[in-house]
């Protein structure tokens, strides 16, 4: 993952909600997936996709499908995930989220 102004943003706001976040993380050991960003603790992986606007990976065929897989295996194994777009980690919509979900799943990890 490219170090970008959305990324710093996000990683920030994942530090000032739940004190600790993890790049680039490795949910499944058989498979190569990555999320973004993990909490451990928290189950909760997180990812920034580019390009909801102009034809990007994220939304093209194979790359959709891959990310459906992706996502669909970190449920199988107990994960909950967190999706923005750039502008979404820079504008604080996404910090905003991130403590919507961190009240709504108090006490349960």
């Amino acid at each position: 993952m490219k170090r970008t102004e959305a990324s710093l943003c996000l990683e920030a706001a994942l530090v000032e909600v739940f004190g600790v976040c993890q790049a680039e993380f490795k949910f499944c050991p058989d498979r190569k997936f990555r999320a973004d960003f993990a909490v451990c603790l928290e189950r909760l992986l997180l990812e920034i996709n580019g390009g909801a606007f102009t034809q990007g990976r994220h939304t093209r065929g194979t790359g959709y499908v891959r990310d459906m897989e992706k996502r669909n295996l970190g449920t199988i194994l107990g994960w909950s995930w967190l999706e923005f777009t750039p502008e979404q980690c820079e504008n604080g919509n996404a910090k905003e989220t991130l403590i919507a979900w961190k009240v709504a799943h108090a006490g349960k990890h």
